[in-house]
């Protein structure tokens, strides 16, 4: 069982070892030739019901990194993924973000990610991840963006009284909930709805469509259909039926 390793908060760009985080192992195919398999890093800091849905898909997941102490944790553990533990400790108007992204860089590093999905990972991260792995973070958002950016997408869309919200799948930018997007799904907005209701109808949608998308990225950068790179410009119709 993959053991949670903590990361020092200080000095920049010196992160812990993760002592038992085994990385993913190559894939041995039918024919006993060995391929690529592009690798996904998984941040999370809730109670990872994103990562299970990934997890149950049978994506590559190299490692699942969490900013806190959560129940992402003992879901990864459960899959027999490795974890890596980058601790926020700061949250206060002095913390240094960019220092702490560097952190979350480096142990991404260790386990040799080719694609970052976002699963309700509470820290907002800086330019340094962007500038290391750029068009290869994606992101999962409870609105049809761009309506509704922000944290409190889903009580802001039942306040404006819409009749429909639904997910999106994007690629991540600097800015908060900007970037291409990959994949939406329309959810209708039923007029007994709470915020919970209607963000767990959301979720349900979320659970599907998001493993699809990283799913066809995935297969395009194994295949050489595109290169990491090639993702800013649209070059792969991911989840193009959402």
């Amino acid at each position: 069982m993959p053991t949670l390793e903590h990361v020092a908060p200080s000095p920049p760009r010196r992160a812990a070892e993760c002592k038992h985080c085994a990385p993913t192992p190559r894939v041995a195919f039918a024919l006993g030739y060995l391929r690529k398999v592009a690798r996904i890093g998984v941040l999370a800091s809730g109670s990872g019901t994103i990562l299970r849905a990934l997890a149950a898909a049978r994506l590559p997941i190299a490692v699942v990194l969490v900013d806190r102490p959560c129940g992402a944790v003992a879901v990864a553990e459960e899959a027999g993924l490795p974890v890596e533990l980058v601790e926020r400790t700061d949250f206060s108007g002095g913390f240094d973000r960019v220092a702490y992204t560097e952190q979350v860089v480096d142990a991404l590093d260790r386990h040799q990610v080719d694609l970052i999905a976002m699963a309700g990972f509470g820290t907002i991260l800086e330019k340094p991840i962007h500038d290391a792995y750029p068009g290869r973070i994606v992101n999962t958002h409870p609105a049809l963006l761009p309506a509704f950016k922000g944290w409190h997408a889903v009580p802001d869309a039942l306040a404006a009284g819409v009749k429909q919200t639904g997910c999106t799948v994007h690629l991540a930018r600097l800015e908060v909930d900007d970037g291409p997007i990959l994949a939406q799904e329309v959810v209708p907005v039923l007029p007994d709805d709470s915020v919970e209701s209607l963000h767990e109808r959301i979720k349900e949608v979320e659970r599907r469509i998001y493993p699809e998308v990283l799913r066809s990225l995935a297969t395009a950068i194994d295949t050489g259909a595109i290169d990491t790179g090639a993702l800013d410009a649209g070059a792969i119709d991911a989840g193009a039926d959402h």
